[in-house]
């Protein structure tokens, strides 16, 4: 990649966190585990849902609506807000995906500005990175809950911009979700996808700048 970017936006949720053990969370409450997937998935339509027209409501506020959607008529062992509050008390208990630490260490060590820029809360991704001893690596956690509109609509990249003084053309947005890489793109900024799982990438999308199997991989890429 000529002129390499000097700055790096990475997404957090999945891209950065192992949302797997959210999984277990429905199963300590009744529920099947395969919900878990669905739920997120459901959790991100209603978000972008109303980012189409041009509205926007905080990730937590989603997350609680779209859980009792999904846990609606299963017999649980707990009564329903108790529920809701344990699946989504898991998320601040969530780690690092294990190439994080050294990927980011190196990417940091390369001389680039780290942030982050997720549809969750940057609460979150301070625990996050907090306990996995990486905070310090990181310039700002930002979050689409002070920008006004989610990703991937373009504003939510634009705020991202603003608020760390950089032209979108100097940023590398780094992602697993192919909706995020297209609307960095689209944005104007270049894109870095992660593909841990070896899936193959939606040609409805914008083709990501570079791809690359984990975050040291990545470092290798970008030297």
């Amino acid at each position: 990649m000529s002129a390499s970017p000097s700055l790096i936006v990475f997404d957090v949720n999945e891209t950065l966190s192992d949302m797997s053990p959210m999984a277990q969370r429905f199963s300590d409450v009744g529920a099947p585990a395969h919900l878990a997937k669905l739920w997120f998935a459901s959790l991100l339509r209603d978000g972008f849902a109303l980012t189409a027209v041009g509205a926007s409501r905080p990730f937590a506020e989603l997350g609680a609506d779209a859980l009792r959607s999904v846990l609606h008529g299963i017999d649980l062992d707990r009564d329903v807000d108790a529920a809701v509050e344990h699946v989504l008390s898991g998320f601040m208990q969530l780690s690092v995906h294990p190439d994080v630490p050294d990927g980011v260490r190196a990417l940091r060590a390369s001389g680039r500005r780290l942030v982050t820029l997720t549809n969750g809360s940057a609460q979150v991704s301070e625990q996050l990175f907090s306990s996995a001893g990486i905070r310090d690596q990181f310039e700002a956690l930002l979050s689409v809950e002070d920008a006004g509109i989610w990703k991937p609509a373009r504003g939510a990249y634009e705020y991202a911009a603003q608020a760390c003084g950089t032209d979108p053309a100097d940023m590398l947005l780094v992602a697993v979700h192919p909706w995020d890489i297209d609307g960095a793109a689209r944005a104007g900024l270049r894109t870095a996808w992660l593909d841990r799982a070896g899936t193959p990438y939606p040609h409805v999308f914008t083709p990501p700048s570079l791809r690359a199997t984990g975050l040291t991989d990545l470092a290798d890429q970008l030297g």
